[in-house]
């Protein structure tokens, strides 16, 4: 059996910088740890305590990784990929930050579904060449050992925003998420293209987190400059809720009437909102379902396919009639 000594004598190192690599450790550079991970595969070395599931080839564990655990987003999607998988025998491990990476690489899993920006494409693609089975839910990543279970994000923000637009409304407002996601990213792509089909139109973007606070500071923004009936856009429910905080305790402007709002989502909380918010809807248990699917088929040696989770527009009271 391969050791970290050979590891340590065919890469030109000490043993204790192999061992840095191997658990992830920041003590020595990303290049030198690639390296060595890169030999470490090369001559079939696999840690101890992932020698036995190696040897028989399953372990009957799927990890899913999460960039956070925080807000209102993930509990139905985390159900879904649970109730799938306990119902083929398998269990699910949750995993969250830069050191549970090396899980995969050690095959504690075997598959992993990826909701993490933390991951580099680069990263995942290493993996996949050594024949990891990922599902991936926040990028497009073509691999043969790469499926990818994406949300409609683009024709949910198109109907958000012609929704916003069919009300008359002559400034427009989209409130942002965080660069590194993919789902903003393409909302956000898709909500601009609506806005240059109306150059006659006032479209701002404002920037925001997907946490509640940036649209408690974008409702602040909004307020400042109001002179008329606007839309807003928030990129997810959870800034709409900040928003609508915001005005209630700061401001005499009324949801549906001065400002129309439409979300992305429908989180359990925006369904208890008063008036009750507009936004795009999607079965987020159905969408963690689907993503355990593909990977057991992957794992099964199936074949898969790109799948899409389609969204549809519930409309709301956030969205009034405009007065001519």
């Amino acid at each position: 059996m391969v050791s970290i000594k050979d590891i340590a004598k065919k890469a030109g190192v000490s043993i204790s910088t192999v061992s840095y690599a191997l658990n992830g450790s920041e003590r020595i550079t990303r290049e030198t740890a690639e390296r060595i991970l890169a030999i470490a595969d090369e001559l079939g070395y696999v840690p101890h305590g992932a020698a036995r599931r190696l040897k028989k080839r399953e372990s009957m564990l799927v990890g899913m990784y999460l960039t956070n655990y925080g807000g209102h987003f993930y509990g139905n999607l985390l159900q879904g990929v649970k109730d799938e998988l306990n119902r083929r025998g398998y269990d699910l491990i949750v995993c969250s930050g830069s050191r549970s990476h090396r899980l995969v690489p050690e095959r504690t899993f075997d598959g992993a579904i990826i909701l993490d920006a933390e991951f580099t494409d680069e990263e995942l693609l290493q993996y996949a060449e050594r024949g990891h089975k990922l599902v991936v839910l926040d990028r497009e990543l073509p691999h043969p050992n790469v499926n990818q279970v994406l949300l409609d994000n683009k024709a949910g923000a198109t109907l958000a925003m012609e929704h916003l637009l069919e009300r008359g409304l002559e400034r427009i407002y989209v409130i942002g998420g965080p660069e590194a996601s993919y789902d903003a990213r393409q909302r956000m792509f898709a909500a601009r293209q609506v806005m240059d089909r109306a150059p006659e139109r006032s479209f701002k973007v404002i920037p925001g987190s997907f946490h509640k606070p940036s649209g408690f500071a974008a409702g602040e923004l909004i307020a400042a400059e109001y002179d008329r009936p606007a839309g807003v856009f928030c990129l997810n429910d959870e800034m709409a809720v900040g928003l609508y905080e915001y005005l209630e305790s700061r401001t005499e402007l009324r949801v549906g009437e001065h400002l129309h709002l439409v979300g992305f989502d429908n989180i359990e909380l925006a369904r208890y909102m008063r008036p009750r918010l507009a936004t795009i809807d999607y079965s987020m248990t159905k969408w963690g379902a689907l993503a355990a699917e593909q990977l057991l088929k992957m794992i099964g040696g199936e074949p898969v396919e790109t799948e899409r989770v389609y969204v549809r527009l519930m409309e709301g009271d956030s969205v009034g009639s405009i007065k001519s």
